[in-house]
């Protein structure tokens, strides 16, 4: 007689469980990662929270942008934005060092609540084929600690690769003051750092398709 109510309640539990996960890759099915523009110019506030709250938790830095910078990448184009629904679910944007010769994706920022599902594979690759669009013959690099991101990288055809390799536009390092391990980058004489450099040569990767 104790037994039963006990194990009627777990089999409510069972029958409910299916219907929440379901639900769960419902929403993360549906979330849309796009080109942002002008009209997503009211999400520049909570992108920026959202960026600024994730580096402290990590612990880390990351370099600060004005509202008025991330709008004008919408402007241009420049930016990718994830929404489920109208709800704001991840970002990312472009720069471009060094006389267009080099690119960044920067400020790859995830949701909580829709992390764990691949969203941040999306929202890079779709950095990635924007970058590739805009700038062909640039080469795509990135700082990072962070081995998700490592990963994504190396799918898309990211190498690692010292710093010297990257640009030297002075105006990207200087983006790196607001990172709490500013100091090693500086006791380095900008060498190397706790973040891993990683490069993308669209002109080594055309001689390697060649070969192939």
């Amino acid at each position: 007689m104790i037994k039963y109510p006990v194990k009627k309640k777990l089999c409510r539990i069972k029958q409910n469980l299916p219907k929440k996960i379901m639900n769960t890759q419902i929403a993360v099915e549906e979330i849309t990662v796009q080109v942002a523009d002008e009209h997503f110019l009211d999400y520049v506030d909570t992108i920026l929270t959202t960026i600024a709250d994730a580096a402290k938790v990590r612990g880390t830095g990351i370099a600060r942008r004005s509202p008025e910078y991330i709008q004008q990448k919408m402007k241009e184009g420049k930016a990718i934005i994830a929404l489920a629904g109208t709800e704001f679910a991840g970002f990312c944007y472009i720069e471009s060092w060094g006389n267009k010769k080099f690119v960044a994706n920067s400020g790859l920022i995830v949701v909580d609540k829709f992390r764990g599902h691949g969203l941040a594979k999306r929202i890079k690759r779709k950095a990635f084929e924007l970058s590739r669009q805009k700038y062909p013959d640039a080469k795509i690099f990135g700082l990072t600690t962070g081995l998700a991101v490592m990963k994504i990288n190396s799918e898309l055809g990211y190498k690692p690769v010292t710093f010297s390799e990257l640009t030297d536009d002075e105006a990207f390092w200087k983006g790196c003051q607001s990172c709490v391990n500013y100091d090693i980058l500086q006791r380095t004489g900008r060498k190397h750092c706790l973040c891993t450099g990683m490069l993308y040569d669209p002109a080594v990767e055309e001689k390697k398709n060649k070969v192939d």
